[in-house]
């Protein structure tokens, strides 16, 4: 397998974990995402006609693009996707909520700044915006984690995997997460299983 990715992408950073975690080994192509790499005619016929990553060559050529059905794909057979029903609807569940309530509003202050991106003031009143949800959806993380140590079941599941990238990653961009002890407790564990990978520099 290879994996074309991104060196500080938080999508990317969540295949490497998970690969990681089940001690998979996997060829990593990275792209210059700023530089307009990944929107090259070449990258567009051959990897990704969306121009994104991260994306999962397979062995037969086969490109599988998107970063929760990369995680679904690698899951598969593993611990990390539960084989009872309501608990892998639950997994779903939480991949779901991190694309729609969390992925956005943590990751764009960050990638603002890593950018360098000018603040105009129309930027100033989104980032108001994104940080309000942001917490927002970190305070559904924080009620839900109370007595639980995983989001799914009593081990982790590549539901954690998926939710684990942006609040780790959310401090680059301005957030704070002293008022979320059960999150930061949950990012500590997670970062002690056999095979994580430590998050890009």
């Amino acid at each position: 397998m290879r994996l074309h990715s991104a060196p500080r992408s938080g999508n990317s950073y969540k295949v490497r974990l998970l690969l990681g975690l089940l001690g998979t080994s996997c060829e990593v192509v990275d792209y210059d995402t700023k530089g307009g790499e990944t929107h090259a005619p070449g990258f567009l016929e051959s990897v990704n006609p969306d121009g994104k990553v991260p994306v999962l060559e397979l062995g037969d050529g086969t490109m599988l693009p998107e970063s929760g059905a990369i995680l679904y794909y690698l899951a598969e057979g593993t611990p990390y996707l539960p084989e009872e029903k309501l608990e892998r609807a639950q997994v779903l569940r939480w991949m779901l909520f991190e694309q729609y309530s969390l992925l956005l509003n943590l990751s764009r202050p960050r990638l603002w700044r890593m950018w360098g991106v000018e603040i105009t003031a129309q930027r100033r009143a989104e980032l108001e915006q994104l940080f309000e949800q942001g917490y927002r959806a970190l305070g559904v993380m924080e009620r839900y984690l109370g007595g639980r140590e995983f989001f799914v079941g009593d081990h982790p599941t590549v539901a954690d995997v998926a939710l684990y990238v942006y609040p780790r990653l959310c401090a680059e961009g301005g957030y704070e997460l002293e008022g979320f002890p059960a999150v930061g407790a949950w990012l500590e564990r997670i970062a002690t299983l056999p095979g994580y990978v430590p998050p890009p520099g």
